[in-house]
């Protein structure tokens, strides 16, 4: 190979390397004005204001309130009216007219107020009422459970499972959110690994062009062997190949990036091709020892999944509760006054307890109660079993937590090393441009050197993206 072929492959190679000689990467980060930058923190925003899947999951704390809302239909006021008439042969038998209002309240009393009206030539004697009051009586009442039912009931439990549902659901919406981020995540480091992939093979493509371009000049006015011709149009081909195995992985990672954005009246969105990601490095005490700590101790406090599993034990709970008071007999007290202390035509006045009043006792009680037992024994069980899940369930999220902690640190470690080994090759490609100066060289080991340098470049950039994949990971893994 000529002098004059020597010196401008040096030049074009030595250039190219040069700029990237302060940093294995740090040209190939630097990005046209025509190039707009998209940040993960970008897309985790757009995701959790627009995304479908995210959207979806509010709607199980929707569902949640509306089941809170329904368990306290248990405790609306409630309006009752009840007519019984009955006519025949120009006769009226009986006409019973009763309206009650009872507002249930949390501690199981239910007042209640009400007015009957009864009249009738064949009236039953107990349903007669004075005439002086136009056949009218007003009571005022309270139905008190003085055994079963006392401390909790069926209603008063339904409501605090509907409260703890609200929480369940909170944490499944965590749950389901944090997959889809993590998901998002993963695509859009391998997004950034095949656009800045792209980026260094093309990089590479211009000046095995550039290379064969002037060896083949070179060759026509005979500066240039045909062998170093073929050597150069050999290594072109093979950068064509790899810049066109990149550019699709480029643009179909970018497709599937593009499966997480929507825009604010729910259309699809699509990322162009003049689109970048970008790194922004702040690991900060990311891989400090104390760090670890306090996501394992996150972990520990907000999980989601050992949220739900003691929202499920809380759950047990209120049915051991419940399933408690059932082994209890049922005692029913009713008591309610009778034209006291308000008359039936709106006058008040004095009352006592042991005049005009109705008294009702209703007991009632299984004699061997084993329904009553199993049911609490069962619910003993569930809640013992939920126990062992919850505790296997934390032994597998810090575990899982530290593994990905101990990948953390190792990837960096062997990333600074990737880094190294690129400038090396950056170094050992320059020293054989020297020596290629110095006669003592040829093409095909310069395209080796390079063929080496592209390579540690590559792995290098793969070895940022699964870092960065490690430490979206990282914080799922802790549930945060």
């Amino acid at each position: 190979m000529s002098v004059r072929n020597t010196v401008i492959i040096f030049l074009l190679v030595i250039r190219f390397q040069g700029a990237q000689a302060q940093g294995a990467l740090d040209s190939l980060f630097i990005l046209p004005d025509t190039v707009t930058t998209f940040s993960i923190e970008n897309l985790y925003a757009s995701m959790l204001e627009y995304h479908p899947i995210v959207k979806q999951t509010r709607l199980l704390g929707e569902m949640a309130q509306q089941e809170v809302r329904l368990a306290r239909g248990a405790f609306d006021p409630k309006l009752e009216s009840r007519l019984n008439l009955k006519e025949f042969d120009n006769t009226v038998y009986y006409n019973k007219w009763i309206t009650s209002f009872t507002i249930p309240i949390w501690f199981p009393i239910d007042p209640k107020i009400g007015i009957e009206r009864n009249t009738g030539t064949f009236l039953d004697s107990e349903s007669a009422l004075p005439g002086a009051d136009n056949n009218r009586q007003l009571f005022t009442g309270i139905s008190l459970p003085l055994g079963r039912g006392l401390f909790t009931d069926d209603r008063r439990a339904a409501l605090q499972q509907a409260k703890l549902f609200v929480e369940l659901n909170d944490a499944e919406q965590i749950r389901l959110i944090n997959k889809i981020l993590l998901e998002a995540a993963k695509e859009y480091w391998q997004w950034y690994y095949a656009y800045y992939n792209y980026r260094l093979l093309n990089k590479n493509t211009g000046i095995a062009q550039e290379i064969f371009r002037r060896v083949k000049l070179n060759a026509s006015f005979g500066e240039a062997s045909v062998i170093d011709t073929v050597q150069a149009k050999i290594t072109l081909q093979q950068r064509l190949v790899e810049q066109q195995e990149a550019f699709l992985d480029f643009t179909n990672s970018g497709i599937k990036i593009s499966n997480y954005l929507w825009d604010a009246e729910g259309k699809p969105l699509q990322l162009s091709n003049s689109v970048a990601p970008v790194l922004v490095q702040a690991d900060g005490d990311l891989l400090s020892a104390a760090t670890l700590e306090e996501l394992i101790y996150l972990a520990r406090q907000n999980h989601p999944e050992l949220i739900k599993l003691e929202v499920k034990r809380d759950q047990l709970e209120v049915d051991r509760k419940l399933a408690t008071e059932y082994l209890k007999p049922r005692l029913d007290l009713n008591y309610n006054f009778l034209n006291q202390p308000l008359g039936p035509g709106g006058d008040f006045q004095s009352f006592t307890f042991l005049n005009d009043y109705k008294f009702g006792l209703d007991f009632a009680m299984p004699i061997l109660i084993r329904k009553e037992r199993a049911k609490l024994a069962q619910t003993k069980i569930k809640i013992r079993g939920i126990g062992y899940e919850r505790t296997q369930a934390e032994r597998e999220i810090i575990n899982e937590l530290n593994m990905v902690y101990n990948q953390l640190i190792n990837t960096n470690g062997i990333l600074q090393q990737q880094n190294d080994v690129a400038l090396n090759y950056n170094l050992l490609l320059g020293a054989e441009l020297i020596n290629l100066e110095n006669g003592e060289s040829d093409l095909f080991k310069i395209n080796v050197q390079q063929e080496k340098l592209i390579q540690s470049q590559t792995k290098l950039l793969k070895l940022k993206a699964d870092y960065e994949k490690l430490k979206a990971m990282m914080y799922w893994a802790a549930g945060v």
